[in-house]
């Protein structure tokens, strides 16, 4: 047992390139040193250009998966990634927050994999609701938001209606107006992450780094914005790391 590092806890799906899901977080968690642990939502065949197939995991095994970690150890924060559905992921997000109020909860909405494979579609606004009101923060990118809240007219006008639940990072990679600037909506305001580059190399699986970083970050008792503001830096890192798909991590 870590009697130094903060426990964390991952929620997604395996990836066996290793360059998203469980894989990739626990990578984030280790670099960042916190203790990273993983319960699978899913196994995928893929690889970084591909995605071929997915097998979800009975939803009863994930939750006893977290009945027996959350009861052997204290893990400050969670990141939620790919899940079949909305009841799903509510039925997660509840028993973490019946097992341990305090615990942290990130939430990476993918709702379509970069090969373009659906995961989730977007059918109960009021779930949706009862969710973001129990969980910290939400990291959609401007695709991804567009499919939250489709009444909306806009992304911004999405994220600061989705705001008065919970917290919004509005990634900039598909930035529309200023490529690679991260809109953070936070308690009424709304904080601009500039890149430190505008020159990167895209990578598989960006958006699980960058939400696995964030919850290290939160774990380690950064506050949300600064938390998001190392997460940037770090994403960043990961992206120029090489010039194919499947980044490095290191700090």
């Amino acid at each position: 047992m870590s009697t130094n590092r903060p426990f964390v806890l991952t929620i997604a799906g395996l990836d066996p390139s290793a360059g998203a899901g469980v894989l990739a977080d626990v990578k984030t968690f280790e670099q960042h040193c916190v203790y990273g642990f993983a319960i699978n939502t899913g196994n995928t065949i893929q690889t970084e250009n591909i995605f071929y197939e997915m097998q979800w995991t009975d939803l009863i095994f994930v939750l006893k998966s977290l009945d027996k970690l959350f009861n052997n150890y204290m893990i400050k924060a969670v990141k939620i990634g790919i899940v079949p559905s909305l009841d799903y992921l509510k039925d997660i997000v509840f028993t973490i927050k019946k097992l341990s109020s305090k615990t942290k909860i990130v939430w990476d909405p993918v709702l379509k994999s970069s090969t373009n494979f659906n995961f989730l579609t977007i059918e109960n606004q009021f779930t949706l609701i009862e969710i973001l009101r129990n969980i910290d923060l939400i990291t959609p990118n401007y695709n991804e938001i567009l499919k939250l809240l489709p009444q909306k007219i806009s992304e911004e006008n999405i994220a600061e209606e989705l705001s008065k639940h919970c917290s919004i990072l509005l990634k900039g990679g598909h930035n529309p107006e200023v490529i690679g600037t991260d809109y953070l909506y936070n308690k009424n305001e709304r904080i601009t992450i500039n890149p430190k580059t505008t020159t990167i190399i895209e990578k598989h699986g960006s958006g699980c780094v960058l939400s696995s970083a964030i919850t290290a970050n939160l774990a380690l008792n950064y506050d949300l914005v600064i938390s998001c503001q190392k997460a940037k830096i770090y994403i960043e890192n990961y992206l120029n790391s090489n010039k194919t798909q499947l980044g490095y991590h290191y700090v």
